[in-house]
């Protein structure tokens, strides 16, 4: 497995993403921010209103990697062993022999994660944070690579379990794909009418990359420079968070962690050998409001996430640049 360099990340990413873009029209940034994830390392969390497309979005990111993927519906009844796998007794040996969940895969598709019980979902938490899985006193590892994709409808809380904040701050960042302008959502209806019939374009997505390449893309992406004086931007961002007014629990040292490899998959995807303070500030939006915890009351979990972007956003427009201050 040789060396990788950064304008072949930039490649595999541009390969990624024009895959993706067959699927889901018109919002490049969601997909760039899903890619960047993808090369971090990093777990993502779709949230939004129904049938816009969280899924499509996850299965074709999924589709578009030559690795395994699984998808599990997430119900009220379900089990943790339903995501991890149960050991049965075998009468033949007289043993109990492990049957392994859909845990075990390179990406896990989790729709509407939040209607599991807490039982449920913290049968992630592991597997999210250490790649890996205990069951019976033992500890067995996960694929290589790892990434959860879950989605969940923030405005349909019959039967909703909100998923807390340790569990939220393992998602490396948080997206919304919002409703389609009218030119996407026509071009949309277009390519899924044909003369035969109703047609998917997610059944027209092949693999365009390796799950050698995405493993030697992560460790190039690992590898990318960041500056001392970038550091120390990306820390004083994290540490307004906590300072924050407005915030009641800022960013954790796991946020800081996550923002960074973010930041150097972002400049790995640009062709860049180095981090930039415009990659922490472009992703700064994906990867904390979703972390935050804002003061006072909100009418939902919509409302709370707002108020904790805007206190981002606020932070970002008043934090001194590096070289530009």
């Amino acid at each position: 497995m040789g060396d990788m360099t950064a304008p072949e990340v930039a490649a595999i990413a541009g390969r990624i993403r024009a895959s993706v873009a067959t699927v889901i029209s018109g919002k490049p940034e969601a997909i760039d921010a899903a890619v960047c994830a993808l090369l971090a390392g990093g777990h993502m969390l779709i949230e939004d209103v129904p049938g816009v497309g969280k899924t499509t979005l996850a299965r074709a990111l999924a589709r578009s990697i030559d690795a395994r993927a699984t998808r599990i519906q997430f119900t009220s009844d379900m089990l943790p062993t339903d995501v991890t796998g149960v050991s049965v007794f075998d009468r033949s040996t007289q043993e109990f022999r492990f049957h392994p969940g859909p845990v075990f895969t390179h990406v896990l598709i989790g729709d509407e994660v939040n209607r599991a019980t807490p039982k449920t979902q913290s049968a992630l938490l592991e597997a999210m944070g250490e790649r890996q899985v205990s069951i019976d006193g033992a500890t067995l590892p996960l694929p290589d690579p790892f990434m959860v994709v879950a989605t969940q409808n923030p405005q349909d809380m019959e039967g909703t379990f909100p998923l807390p904040e340790a569990q939220r701050d393992r998602f490396m960042i948080r997206l919304s794909l919002g409703y389609p302008e009218p030119r996407a959502e026509l071009a949309m209806l277009r390519a899924r009418s044909t003369a035969a019939g109703a047609s998917d374009p997610l059944d027209a997505v092949a693999p365009v990359a390796s799950v050698d390449d995405i493993l030697r893309a992560r460790a190039c992406v690992a590898g990318i420079a960041m500056a001392d004086g970038v550091a120390g931007y990306l820390v004083s961002l994290i540490g307004a968070t906590r300072a924050h007014p407005g915030i009641a629990l800022g960013a954790s040292p796991r946020a800081t962690l996550h923002l960074a490899a973010m930041a150097r998959a972002r400049a790995g995807v640009l062709g860049r050998s180095f981090v930039s303070p415009d990659d922490i500030a472009a992703l700064a939006g994906v990867d904390l409001p979703h972390r935050l915890v804002p003061r006072g009351r909100h009418a939902s979990s919509l409302d709370a996430l707002a108020a904790a972007a805007e206190a981002v956003s606020e932070i970002l427009g008043r934090l001194p640049v590096p070289g530009l201050a």
